[in-house]
């Protein structure tokens, strides 16, 4: 089978290392809005663990952001656009997401990822600008009410991506290589979800059988 690959290697392991941390963090903080940390989840103290996860979710986006400026900046770019078939797009999604027939877009992501990114990226901005805030800022009472309805509101978006990400919709099934496996994903796969990403990578770089295309970024 013929592939391509969407991903780098850098991204790749950033995406597993956000999954990683976000699980932790939802976890140890939906604790604490069920339980309030009486009975320890994870066998350590449940608030320790949240901060010090936090903080390192924290460093090591500052890190990855400032070492792959050009990347990031894409990210942001890519996310923010807007085609003529988007509300068509997303009009059609519910029944797509089922037989796989989704509407052709042009962009490197489709319109239902772009409005999930700016809800990931600005949802996460802020847990981690209000976290911040509670440790160092702790007068501000506002900060906790603020950390909590943003997890509140980012909790279901994680969820349907994750819902997507993994494949589980026939739709998008097959789409989870993209992130793992070394980030071949078959082309027809990618047919399917980024025709104009693919119509591109194939103009700038050509195929050869049976071996991944570099990604574009």
């Amino acid at each position: 089978m013929d592939y391509v690959q969407r991903y780098g290697r850098a991204a790749r392991w950033f995406h597993a290392f956000v999954y990683v941390v976000m699980l932790i963090l939802l976890s140890t903080g939906w604790w604490f809005v069920l339980d309030n940390y009486q009975d320890p989840l994870l066998g350590l103290p449940d608030g320790d663990i949240h901060e010090w996860t936090g903080l390192l979710f924290v460093l090591v986006t500052l890190i990855y952001v400032v070492g792959r400026v050009r990347a990031a900046r894409a990210f942001v770019r890519e996310s923010l656009e807007r085609e003529p078939g988007d509300a068509r797009w997303l009009a059609a999604w519910p029944k797509a997401a089922l037989t796989g027939r989704f509407p052709r877009h042009e962009g490197h992501y489709d319109p239902g990822q772009r409005l999930a990114n700016l809800v990931m990226l600005a949802t996460l901005a802020a847990l981690a600008l209000t976290g911040l805030g509670m440790l160092y800022l702790p007068s501000i009472l506002l900060m906790a009410d603020l950390h909590r309805w943003t997890t509140f509101l980012l909790t279901p978006v994680l969820a349907g991506h994750v819902l997507v990400a993994a494949g589980l919709l026939p739709g998008y099934r097959g789409v989870w290589r993209s992130m793992h496996l070394g980030g071949h994903l078959p082309r027809p796969v990618a047919a399917r979800i980024w025709p104009g990403w693919l119509a591109r990578q194939d103009s700038d770089t050509p195929a050869e059988p049976g071996r991944p295309t570099e990604p574009a970024a």
